[in-house]
This record gives structure tokens, sequence and C-alpha cells, in this order.
């Protein structure tokens, strides 16, 4: 996925966490989402912005992190190629009975998710 996209992983986990959010959130909630300390996510940041990617804005308690246009045309092009990545190492491996298992699991996750 990252040769196809020209991303690295750190970039991609990134764009894909702000993506999600709907292009802004603070930066201690990414690194939270990511598992991540602050210092990595700092460093991850600045190479980020020198790229165009996201914008970083001091806030009340905190920083914000939000998608550039380069940023979200960037991970909307990568969507395809992850989709199909994510279908032919991960989906087309599970057997009927693995596939149905692994949804309910996700449906869980997002739904006990959701309630915090």
């Amino acid at each position: 996925m990252t040769a196809a996209s020209g991303l690295s992983e750190a970039e991609l986990s990134v764009l894909v966490c702000l993506y999600e959010s709907g292009g802004v959130l603070r930066q201690n909630a990414i690194a939270a989402d990511l598992g991540w300390d602050r210092t990595r996510l700092s460093h991850q940041l600045t190479r980020m912005e020198k790229r165009d990617y996201v914008t970083r804005d001091k806030v009340a308690n905190g920083v914000e992190v939000a998608l550039r246009p380069e940023g979200r045309r960037t991970i909307e092009a990568a969507g395809p190629s992850l989709d199909a990545s994510t279908r032919r190492h991960l989906l087309d491996r599970l057997g009927p009975d693995d596939a149905a298992a692994l949804k309910a699991i996700v449906e869980r996750l997002l739904s006990s998710d959701s309630s915090r």
C-alpha cells in the first residue's frame, strides 16, 4: 500500500485518522487513536506540514491538526488502493465463517467506541 500511494506507513496512518474524523482533530486525540507518543507524532506532523498535507494551529488547551487540500487529495487518491490491499491481504484470506465473525467483532468495537 505504501509503495502504491507514495506515502510512508506513518503518513498513511495520520491521513486516514484525520480523514475519517472529518478532517480536523486535536493532536492528542490523534496520538491516542494511533497509540503513539507525543514526540513521535509531533515529528511526523512536522514532516507532513512540509509536504503540505496538514496544518497545526494552537487552540485553547492544545493543538488542532487539520487536513490541507493536498492531504485530502492524497488520501482520497490512495483510497481505492487501500481498499484493494485490505481485501487482498485480509478479507480474501478468510473463509465465510471467519468473515462473519470478523464483521461481528468490528461492529461490536465500533458500537462500543461510539458510546464513549
